[in-house]
């Protein structure tokens, strides 16, 4: 799917519609210490746990998530895309 790189939508700071750049949300490092990485890690130190045999289920797609900055305040915010897609969003 794509997206342009600049669009011009409402800002929450400014409260008037500014021309803003688009990028694709990227996700952090994760935090190897936080509760729920040790809790994932404890997991993984048993035996067995997952189920022979193929999967019948189809991967779904993902709501892309994309970060806007306007152009007048440099105020970020994101929006994320209402339609599922299968390929990662194309800036163009």
């Amino acid at each position: 799917m794509k997206y342009p790189k600049e669009v011009r939508t409402y800002c929450p700071k400014c409260k008037t519609h500014t021309l803003h750049k688009a990028k694709l949300f990227t996700k952090g490092s994760a935090r190897p210490m936080a509760i729920g990485t040790r809790k994932h890690n404890r997991s993984l130190y048993g035996h067995g746990g997952k189920r022979a045999g193929t999967k019948t289920v189809k991967k779904q797609g993902k709501r892309q998530k994309i970060v806007l900055e306007c152009s007048q305040c440099k105020k970020k915010h994101q929006r994320v895309i209402g339609t599922r897609t299968r390929k990662k969003l194309e800036m163009s």
